[in-house]
């Protein structure tokens, strides 16, 4: 049948089913691709749920971002995944390998993370770099075609042919840029862009929170110890003290801790080594403590302990033994042992107290009774103490004020020689003159002085005033020696890194001979740091002046290092005076140290001879020189001009008996 023949009813049919059945293949390639696209998003959701609960579990940056590269690489197949993130150097963000990886064959991909681990990318430099600076996603569909990547010969070792990165964006900064690897040339996907750049926004997320998360640390917390810091242990006593307030019950105290002579270590040693005793002081002290309890870091050398719930009394008092006791045993500081102690304040909740600024004012207070009672100590808080606080505060001011106005004097007290009676040397001490009041000592302001510091420049002056006055006695009233003058030096002024160049300077200034100039220090500030002492000692020898450890055997002098120290004169304290009146174990203690003296190749002086009886016994001992009232007590300048231009005969050609060569002025 030809075509003429053909039914057009049975063409049109045939035509309308063809139709049909290429639009039900249509339909069906369209119900696959849509099935496929819905499957695509369906992984791709499944990907940014798990990523996301992920990273908003992790305990760190680094746990989540391990699980993302893990999880990527399964997802794409891929065969190698790499964290890096951004550090700053010298202003510059780089990028740096965070050592987080995701591959199957560790052996094949070895050398590649060695390459990588070792390099740093600045902003366009390579593939992680080009990402720092654009903020984008980038992709390299043949690695070896792309000359530029500097990685490429490790690349073709490893047999890693495309290679894509997204960053980690925390708001608009790179903080991160995560990079793949596949074994075959991919051409650049933009839908897997786009993912990746989800992604990206998620884990910079977690960096943020991360970020708020340290912040928040950091706000509250000591950075050097982890101890919280002032800010949180006050929110904690605020709630303290609110709670007792409703609660009588609820009681606590709070306790002051200052660790004595913390700064002549740090001046010393240097501050690194003063930050390595603060952690271990904050070891121990810790571990006096219940977990309960909130040891807080205020600063320098101060810490605070608030003692939650007390049922009894008498557990603060406790607490600070055991506190004291932990410290006792010497701390271990670059190979040198150190020994330091505490004075503490503790301020009991029972006063009754409205604020934590006032409870914390109260234990402070406390603290500075211990450290002036002889430190090594603890006391409790009463109200005696503020007023003493508010003059201690007044006090201070006007020791400023007087230094500004010159209203210091120095006064000078005989040194003589008992062999021959020469007045041979002076001891300079400071007098506090107040406009038209009375002559203030010492004792009255140099522990305020010595605390806030202002020892410095009074020690400066006294320095300075003493060198110039011996040298215009020098001129005005010269004597064969030259007449010499004892200085005592604080421990703080002793631990001045250019304590060496003032003492130089004033001398030269003065225009005397340093061996004139006789330099104090006691026992304890000299063992403070014994290796110190030993160089300082010897650069003050080197410059020619001569030293005194100042009231010896009252403190803790090691033996061996009072061998190795460049001495010159020990200087007997008063106290064994007082004992050679007393009982027959002072004059064993005096005959113990004159025998240790000479031993050593030291000069002694005896501090406190008073009467006649000392001065005699002394002579017999063989003592060199003697200080005190007997011989006269210190005096002004005038005073001591008198007496030297109207000194007595030496003896033995006066053929008075001894003790009678120097008239005791009254």
């Amino acid at each position: 049948m030809d075509g003429a023949s053909r039914d057009p009813e049975a063409d049109k049919l045939r035509r309308r089913l063809q139709r049909e059945h290429q639009a039900r293949l249509e339909a069906e390639q369209i119900a696959e691709h849509g099935l496929r696209e819905l499957y695509e998003k369906q992984l791709q959701l499944q990907l940014l749920e798990s990523i996301a609960d992920a990273a908003n579990g992790a305990a760190t940056v680094a746990d989540g971002l391990s699980f993302t590269v893990a999880s990527v690489c399964q997802y794409t197949g891929w065969q190698i995944g790499h964290a890096y993130l951004t550090d700053q150097v010298e202003g510059e963000a780089r990028l740096r390998s965070a050592a987080i990886w995701h591959y199957a064959d560790e052996q094949r991909f070895h050398e590649f993370r060695q390459v990588t681990e070792t390099m740093e990318f600045p902003p366009g430099f390579g593939l992680p770099g080009r990402v720092l600076c654009s903020g984008t996603p980038a992709w390299i569909a043949d690695i070896s075609q792309t000359p530029e990547f500097c990685r490429v010969d490790a690349a073709g070792q490893a047999g890693l042919r495309a290679a894509a990165a997204f960053p980690v964006l925390a708001g608009s900064e790179v903080v991160g840029v995560l990079e793949f690897f596949a074994n075959c040339v991919l051409e650049p996907d933009e839908k897997l862009l786009h993912l990746m750049a989800q992604i990206g926004v998620q884990m910079g997320r977690v960096v943020e929170r991360k970020r708020a998360e340290e912040q928040l640390v950091d706000a509250f917390h000591d950075p050097l110890t982890g101890l919280p810091n002032r800010a949180l242990f006050s929110d904690r006593l605020s709630r303290a003290v609110a709670r007792c307030n409703r609660h009588r019950e609820a009681a606590f105290a709070v306790l002051f801790i200052d660790l004595d002579r913390f700064k002549l270590v740090n001046d010393s040693l240097g501050h690194l080594a003063g930050d390595l005793l603060i952690i271990q002081v904050a070891t121990r002290l810790g571990g006096c403590l219940r977990q309960t309890d909130t040891l807080a870091r205020m600063g320098g050398d101060e810490f605070t302990i608030l003692l939650d719930c007390i049922g009894n009394p008498d557990a603060p008092v406790r607490v600070a033994e055991r506190l004291l006791d932990a410290l006792e045993p010497p701390f271990l500081i670059n190979g040198e042992q150190l020994y330091i102690s505490a004075s503490i304040g503790i301020a009991p909740s029972d006063l009754g107290y409205e604020s934590a600024e006032e409870i914390l004012r109260h234990a402070d207070l406390a603290m500075y009774r211990a450290k002036t009672l002889g430190k090594h100590r603890f006391e409790m808080f009463d109200h005696s103490l503020h007023e003493l606080a508010v003059g201690r505060l007044t006090l201070e001011t006007r020791l400023r004020n007087a230094l500004q106005n010159g209203e210091f004097v120095l006064h000078y007290q005989p040194i003589v020689c008992l062999a021959s009676g020469e007045l041979v040397g002076v001891e300079a001490l400071v007098r506090w003159q107040v406009p038209e009041g009375d002559l203030v000592y010492p004792g009255e302001f140099i522990q305020v002085a010595e605390d806030t510091g202002l020892i410095l420049p009074l020690g400066l002056w006294v320095l300075r005033e003493a060198c110039r006055s011996v040298a215009r006695w020098q001129r005005e009233l010269p004597t064969q020696p030259p007449l010499t003058v004892s200085i005592n030096l604080s421990a703080r002024q002793f631990a001045q890194h250019d304590l060496v160049l003032q003492v130089g300077a004033i001398i030269n200034e003065a225009g005397i001979l340093p061996d004139c100039v006789h330099l104090e220090i006691t026992e304890s500030v000299s063992m403070a740091d014994s290796e110190r002492t030993i160089i300082v000692l010897q650069q003050l020898h080197d410059l020619g002046v001569r030293i005194s450890i100042d009231d010896f055997g009252t403190g803790y002098s090691s033996l061996s290092y009072l061998h190795r120290f460049r001495l010159d004169v020990l200087k007997i304290d008063r106290s064994f005076m007082i004992q050679l009146d007393q009982c027959p174990e002072g004059l064993q203690i005096v005959q113990t140290i004159l025998s240790l003296a000479r031993n050593l190749g030291l000069e002694v002086v005896a501090e406190g001879v008073e009467t006649q009886r000392h001065l005699t016994i002394l002579k017999s001992l063989g003592c060199d020189f003697g200080q005190g009232y007997y011989f006269a007590k210190p005096l002004p300048e005038p005073a001591l001009i008198a007496l030297l231009q109207d000194r007595p005969q030496p003896l033995g050609q006066t053929g008075t008996d001894p003790g009678a060569f120097v008239t005791p002025i009254q």
